[in-house]
């Protein structure tokens, strides 16, 4: 997806989020709990409202997003000082390996073309045993895959590369070598699907 797109969404994505409240509230707390003293990178962070918001239980978040202008709006509503907002590409990060905790990665996953590649980047900077939370928007099934809500997304540009059901969802994390160690389905406009996953061995 063009940054472009995002840039020019930049300003208003915080108000349209409003309309999944329930959503975010229920990220801001299970994301925090998790943070508590971690040190926590965030992918796709767009105006920053998961970083703020977890700010005062991790021990520090970096916070990225492929888009300039998102970063400049993340950037305006910093409110922690152990929070730094960078532009980075998730699929190329710059980091050194196990360099984080935890790997945040909201809302992201099914509008990228290569979620794989940015999977083996996240393995490569967690620490070992680190978690990945990776919230991603569902459908509840094959005949809703295109519901009003996507539908209205694409017209401004914003298109699903992948329209995973939560099983559809859950079997590609596990096929990328994950483990799913808790996860729950969080309904709104358009369905989000909560996953805390760790690392398999590699054999």
């Amino acid at each position: 997806m063009k940054k472009t797109i995002w840039d020019r969404f930049a300003p208003v994505y915080s108000l349209a989020m409003k309309s999944q409240k329930n959503i975010y509230d229920y990220m801001y707390k299970h994301i925090g709990d998790a943070a508590a003293g971690k040190i926590v990178l965030e992918l796709a962070t767009g105006p920053g409202l998961i970083a703020n918001h977890i700010a005062d239980k991790a021990s520090k978040v970096v916070a990225t997003d492929f888009s300039p202008e998102m970063i400049n709006q993340a950037k305006k509503k910093a409110t922690a000082g152990n929070v730094v907002f960078e532009i980075a590409d998730a699929s190329d990060l710059s980091y050194a390996d196990k360099s984080f905790d935890i790997v945040v990665i909201a809302n992201a996953l099914h509008v990228i073309p290569n979620p794989e590649k940015v999977l083996g980047e996240i393995d490569r900077v967690l620490k070992d045993g680190g978690l990945l939370i990776c919230p991603t928007y569902i459908h509840r099934n094959a005949e809703e895959k295109e519901n009003l809500w996507a539908k209205l997304l694409k017209t401004l540009g914003i298109d699903f590369a992948h329209q995973w059901t939560a099983e559809e969802f859950a079997a590609f994390i596990q096929s990328n070598g994950w483990k799913i160690n808790k996860s729950e389905v969080v309904p709104g406009r358009i369905d989000l699907m909560y996953a805390e996953c760790v690392r398999l061995a590699k054999i």
